[in-house]
């Protein structure tokens, strides 16, 4: 086995994602309407209708990209004959993207998945007051240079590097002046650009500790199996499978490093040359190129994809 499926995070979605899908495979639908049923809501009206605002807050756009990703996933099994326990090596998520994962690998059902989802999106939302914490992208700089960064502009606040994107793409997060802080050192170390992001929270450091803690409660109530195939984790960058691991290390992941360029690398180096991006965009499929040699990243977002993803695993 030589393919990975990853999944997107927030930031992949758009008004209309995933309709095309459902309105041509009724397997697509049948997992919008068991998401539906899970919010006890038509989270599905949003995602397809918009309007956009709604559809970004981060209560809604957690559990709708799983949605997507789930779609697109079950039409791969009933169309393509795909299986994840026999055509994938692992499994892996960028941030919310590792509990689609996991659902695809069926260590979640889809219901407890999307309510898990809401339940983060919403906590999240709640650790930090609105404007009091900030993210910033700094481009350029490899991720020991974006840490020393983030060291630097802390000065007694938070500021620690929230997500290792790859490809010279490192994200920090913290207290909003921190972050203003490492935007302009990192002008200074040589930042081809360091600019303050459209996000509503500072996600993955550790002012979101009250998010981890109600997290820890709400992963404790759900059942988590083994998956089909090892996830590559989030914090660890290594690929895991013991359902009281998993739960562990999603609640580390709410305060912890996104480590997306290590975990790519981790696959591509134990033989993973395609990854499948299952879900809304195209921003994993690009960040492959730049991260593995040689390797090949395949966007499965609409009904034209899954051809092209059957043909890819049959390589």
């Amino acid at each position: 086995m030589t393919a990975a499926f990853t999944f997107p995070g927030q930031g992949s979605q758009a008004v209309g994602m995933g309709k095309a899908l459902a309105e041509a495979f009724p397997a697509a639908r049948a997992v919008f309407d068991e998401v539906d049923a899970a919010l006890g809501e038509k989270l599905t009206a949003t995602i397809w209708d918009g309007p956009a605002e709604t559809l970004q807050l981060t209560e809604n756009a957690q559990p709708a990209l799983m949605a997507v990703s789930l779609a697109a996933l079950r039409v791969l099994e009933s169309e393509a004959g795909v299986s994840v326990g026999r055509d994938a090596a692992f499994v892996a998520g960028h941030s919310l993207g590792e509990y689609s994962a996991l659902a695809a690998a069926g260590s979640l059902s889809a219901g407890d998945t999307a309510r898990l989802l809401r339940t983060r999106g919403l906590a999240m939302q709640k650790a930090v007051p609105v404007g009091a914490g900030a993210m910033a992208a700094l481009l350029g700089l490899d991720y020991e240079t974006a840490v020393a960064v983030a060291d630097e502009a802390a000065q007694g606040q938070v500021c620690q590097a929230a997500n290792d994107n790859g490809g010279g793409q490192v994200v920090v997060s913290g207290d909003k002046a921190a972050v203003d802080r490492a935007v302009e050192i990192a002008k200074g170390k040589g930042a081809k650009r360091a600019m303050l992001l459209p996000v509503s929270a500072p996600f993955h450091c550790k002012l979101m500790q009250p998010a981890a803690d109600v997290m820890a409660k709400a992963l404790a109530d759900v059942t988590i199996k083994a998956p089909a195939a090892p996830l590559v984790s989030n914090v660890l960058a290594s690929a895991i499978s013991d359902p009281d691991e998993i739960r562990r290390r999603l609640v580390e992941q709410v305060t912890g490093t996104v480590r997306w360029r290590e975990s790519v690398a981790y696959m591509a180096g134990r033989g993973v040359t395609r990854f499948l991006e299952i879900g809304s965009g195209k921003v994993l499929s690009g960040l492959v190129k730049r991260i593995a040699e040689g390797a090949v990243g395949i966007a499965v977002g609409g009904p034209n994809d899954i051809a092209a993803a059957k043909e890819a695993l049959a390589r």
